[in-house]
């Protein structure tokens, strides 16, 4: 009699995470990556799907394991049903929703923006991530949307998906969309650069500063990053750039001074 008490608490719970997990799909299930390079895409989805999915569901059973020691087979087992359900979910669920009117569709994205604002990006990250993808969720083709996630991915180290995220925003902007673009470069320059990845890093922050060649933080970013690489030319030619730019920046002097070091 007591050893079904503590394997009903555990169904409950069980019960309560399935709910909470399901209820996520219809946002992420619609989250428009038809864009996205193939290889990309299965990978992007299945991070933000399927991979907080396993992961929560890991963490679980590992908290209730503990609690729950003596009956951990049975744990193990449910957990596999609920795991094996709960994918049956996602590839069953279908998103079949009556179109809103446009001024509907605008009021929603707005209020959303303006909870998404007052969040804090480390505090708040899951909220904030989930408003974004409801914002994408209404308008797929949301380029501003798709920058704050990335940004967001960015300051939580989530770099993957922040690389994925700022890629889509470039195939959703406009050729003649320049200071946009120079910004989603600067940004993939900087998650590149978290990853170690310098020589894509410097190639991504050339772009930037070449679709906007008098703007002084892509010039200094330029900088800093040949620097880091090590080229020569890149980082005299930019110092020489942000000293026309931007002739009061306090940094000029070290960077001569490590520009001099490089062999």
């Amino acid at each position: 009699m007591y050893d079904i008490i503590p394997l009903i608490l555990i169904c409950a719970s069980l019960f309560i995470v399935f709910i909470i997990v399901v209820r996520k799909f219809p946002a992420l299930a619609n989250f428009d990556v038809e864009n996205m390079p193939a290889e990309k895409e299965a990978r992007f989805k299945e991070q933000i799907i399927t991979g907080r999915m396993q992961k929560s569901l890991a963490k679980w059973k590992v908290r209730l394991g503990k609690i729950f020691g003596f009956i951990g087979g049975k744990i193990g087992a449910l957990f596999h049903f609920t795991q094996k359900k709960l994918q049956e979910a996602k590839e069953s669920y279908s998103v079949e929703k009556v179109p809103l009117p446009a001024e509907d569709k605008e009021s929603m994205i707005k209020g959303l923006f303006s909870k998404n604002e007052s969040l804090n990006d480390w505090e708040n990250f899951e909220e904030k991530e989930s408003k974004l993808i409801k914002i994408i969720e209404i308008d797929p083709r949301h380029a501003g949307a798709f920058m704050l996630l990335g940004s967001l991915y960015l300051a939580n180290k989530k770099y993957e998906e922040s690389k994925q995220a700022f890629a889509h925003v470039l195939k959703l902007l406009s050729n003649e969309e320049y200071g946009k673009q120079s910004e989603i470069y600067c940004n993939l320059a900087a998650v590149y650069r978290e990853t170690g990845e310098l020589a894509n890093s410097l190639e991504t922050i050339k772009m930037a500063a070449k679709l906007s060649p008098n703007n002084p933080r892509y010039i200094d970013s330029l900088l800093e990053i040949s620097i880091m690489n090590k080229d020569k030319i890149n980082a005299i030619d930019a110092f020489e750039k942000l000293l026309a730019a931007n002739p009061e920046n306090g940094k000029l002097a070290e960077f001569k001074k490590q520009i001099d070091e490089l062999q």
